[in-house]
Formats: structure tokens, sequence, C-alpha cells
């Protein structure tokens, strides 16, 4: 039969404290860090579970456990880094904090079965992996020659290539994740924007990539008879347990994976309006800045130093690495400001000030108050960027790049992403999008402890 909860969160609460001083007559012996997230899960609504996922069910046979309790246990697993199913089950068994607060009567707990079952009905897709099983092996990449170094690959070339089809490119509403992606933003994204923490209206997004470490072995088997006829290194099809994953660290370059999630984004969410994009030196393209020109984007994004090099401006002068003129002197020219309205930046000479004139010993110019450049951004929009590179604007700005890397540590080290090693993609998404809801509940705003447990007290006499 269909999941029912006409109760809402308000009956949730209701069972959580009359079980809660039933199994805790002083609850003020739990430490600190239990009443944290007690806090936390005790105002996470999430009773619209409840209603996106009845299509998940049939009307018949017996009552199934509420989709919002599974969610909400799955999530407080997460919380307290218990990335094994078999082990939270037994958890909730033993702990009866673990299971009022997950919803669930004590001693009447889900079974790994349950949760498996969970999962299979938020991800909508008969196969547990987005790639089938039986496919051919892929081709080993070049291996880097230092420890931190790129993945090769000509990013400029791939960038103009995959850019024009992505913007064509009509992504089905219909996809194996979409119903974890509609629990994550109607309950989690959505309730972040009514809060204040994020403006749709006004986005600057911080992207970069971190790979995952999946399993140590390919884990593959042969389905054809070559060996047998004496061709051990055929490159017929293999069967892999995950086919969606690649071998070693560095098997994807970051400007894919920048771009197809970034028009994944834009398909997803597509009331959301980027204003800013904050980069890393690996989509340092040309094609991405003439995009995020004809978008009105502000780019952010270092230099790589594989593709930068001096060139000739003006017949006389060149450009250094950052976009700034170099005189025939060889010395960089001074900032003079902007004019956002011819979209130009101002360089004066080096050997000049508003006072005194040009006193440089060989002036390149007849001007009173020296040599005067004025830089374009449409003749170079990757050199000449918006605010110059070197310029205090475009370095706060570009410090705020370093919230994707506190966001990849929060994932992969504080919520031990890594640690699963799931064999499916499924379970894979399952918990990537699950930590993603934990890091929108660390950021709401909670009572203090010392309140919440006044209001608990004083709601139960």
């Amino acid at each position: 039969m269909l999941p029912c909860n006409p109760g809402g969160h308000s009956a949730y609460q209701d069972t959580f404290v009359s079980d809660f001083l039933k199994f805790y007559p002083d609850p003020f012996s739990l430490p600190k860090t239990t009443w944290d997230y007690i806090v936390q899960f005790w105002h996470l609504d999430l009773s619209q579970t409840d209603s996106i996922m009845q299509d998940c069910y049939s009307v018949f046979g017996p009552e199934p456990r509420l989709p919002s309790c599974m969610l909400r246990s799955y999530l407080l697993a997460l919380k307290l880094k218990v990335v094994s199913t078999t082990l939270w089950c037994r958890m909730l068994k033993e702990s009866p904090l673990y299971a009022i607060l997950s919803g669930f009567s004590f001693g009447d707990t889900p079974g790994i079965g349950t949760f498996y079952d969970f999962f299979s009905r938020i991800w909508k897709d008969d196969p547990d992996n987005l790639s089938p099983k039986d496919r051919f092996p892929k081709m080993k990449l070049p291996k880097v020659k230092k420890k931190g170094e790129k993945t090769p690959c000509d990013s400029s070339c791939t960038a103009s290539r995959l850019l024009p089809l992505l913007e064509c490119w009509n992504l089905k509403p219909q996809n194996p994740f979409s119903l974890i992606f509609r629990l994550y933003k109607q309950q989690f994204l959505d309730q972040s924007i009514r809060k204040g923490l994020i403006d749709p209206e006004h986005l600057a997004l911080a992207g970069d990539g971190t790979p995952v470490r999946t399993a140590a072995q390919q884990r593959k088997k042969r389905i054809c008879d070559c060996k047998e006829k004496g061709c051990p290194s055929c490159n017929c099809k293999r069967h892999y347990s995950q086919p969606d994953c690649s071998w070693g660290w560095a098997s994807r370059h970051d400007m894919l994976s920048f771009l197809h999630s970034f028009f994944t984004m834009k398909a997803y969410l597509p009331k959301f309006h980027v204003e800013k994009l904050l980069l890393d030196s690996a989509h340092d393209a040309y094609a991405v800045y003439e995009y995020c020109r004809q978008e009105n984007i502000v780019l952010f994004i270092d230099l790589n130093p594989g593709h930068t090099g001096h060139f000739t401006y003006k017949d006389d002068f060149t450009i250094d690495d950052d976009g700034v003129p170099v005189c025939k002197m060889g010395l960089r020219m001074h900032k003079d400001g902007y004019e956002a309205a011819k979209h130009r930046a101002k360089y004066r000479c080096p050997k000049s000030s508003r006072k005194q004139g040009c006193f440089c010993e060989h002036p390149c110019s007849s001007a009173k108050y020296g040599r005067t450049v004025h830089i374009f951004t449409a003749d170079n929009p990757r050199l000449f960027n918006i605010p110059p590179r070197d310029s205090k604007a475009w370095e706060k700005e570009y410090n705020g790049r370093t919230s994707v890397e506190r966001s990849n540590k929060r994932e992969k080290e504080d919520y031990k992403l890594e640690d699963g090693r799931h064999r499916s993609t499924k379970i894979w998404y399952c918990s990537l999008y699950g930590i993603m809801m934990l890091q929108h509940l660390d950021a709401w705003k909670m009572p203090s402890v010392k309140a919440f447990q006044e209001s608990l007290l004083g709601s139960s006499a």
C-alpha cells in the first residue's frame, strides 16, 4: 500500500519527545556532540519525501516504511560517518536514540534489504549503473610526469569542439538520478534559498575537479574465448562490475567534467543566473572566455603556464603573462583605471607622474605624461581579463575559489565519501547527494543546545 504520513513533521517531533524521555529520563547526561545532531534532525523537515515518492510504491501489499524516515535515517548514518549499511542496521537495533531520531520505534527498525529497496526506489532505473557492464576496455592514458600535474589534454581544442555541442544539448528530464535530485532540491536547496544563503539571481560559482577512489582493482572478466584460441591480449568486450568507474586517479580532464556539470546544472536549474565563474588554470581556454562573454559571465581563471607567452601589441608593446603591457624598456606599465563603457583598461608609462610628467631617459611618446596604452578586452579576452589579473579586485574575488576545495574536503574527508567503496553507481549517487544534503543542513542556523533543551523540556511538561 502507499505510504501515509498525515501528521507530517509535527507527528515525528511529538513521537520523538515521548520516546526520547522514556528511554532517556535524564537527557542532560548526553554529551553536547550528541545534542548537536539532535537539534539538527529535530528541525529537519523531510515530510515532502512521502508525497514526492508516492509513485514509487504500489497500492497493494503491506504498509511500507515511511520514505521520510528512511531518508532521515540514512542521513543520520552519514552524519555519524557510518558508511556501512549493515553496521548502521545493527546500530539502529542497539541504540534507542538512533532509532527514534530516525523516526522508528525502538525494536522495530528496518533491515539491510529495506534500505537497499529504498535506494532502488529513488534510483529511477533497473540497472544500477549508467553504462552497460559489457563494454570494450578503455585505452590507458599516459602517466603524468610529476605528482599533482593535470591530466594531459588540449583544453583549448577540447572546449572549442565540445561547447557548441553542449549549447544545443537537450538533457533528458528523466535520468536515473532525477528523483534523488528532486528530493535534494525541494527540501534542501530551495530551503537554503529561502533562508537567504543562496541568491539564484546573482550566483558566483567556484569549480574544480577531484578524483574519488572507488576500488583497488578493475574487477573485469573475459566474456570471449580469444584466450583459448591463442590470443590472450585481445580487445574484445569485458564484463565490469563497476562500468562507470575508470582505472587510475586522473582519467578525466577537469575541463570535460566542468563543461558537463555546468550545462547539466543549467538544464536542471534553468532559473539560476550565473554572474561569475571562478576556475583554475585547467579551464584556461579561449572557447570558455568567448562563451562567458556572450552570456555576460565575469570569468576568473588563473592562466595556464603552458598556454602563455609574450606577443606584440600595438606594434611596439609586448604583453606580460598576466595581461599587463610591457614597454620598450622592459618595464611593466602602471594601471590607470578602467572605462567600463568602452570595455577597455588604461595603462600609463611607469616612469611618469601627473605632477612631474614623464621622466624616462628614452621616452616612447612626446606626450607630457608619457605613453598611454588602452587594452581592449575584445582583442584577447583571455589575457585582457576584467578586472585585470594584477588588480586587488581580481585577487579578492579569485580567493573565493578555495570554497570548492573546502567543499571537496568536507565530502571526501569529513563525511568519508571514499570509505564506502560501493560497487554500483546507484549507491554512489545516493551517498553523494546525501552528503550534499548534510552540507546544506550544516549551513542552516539552528538554535543553541541550551535553548533547545529548555524548549524540549518545556513542551514535554
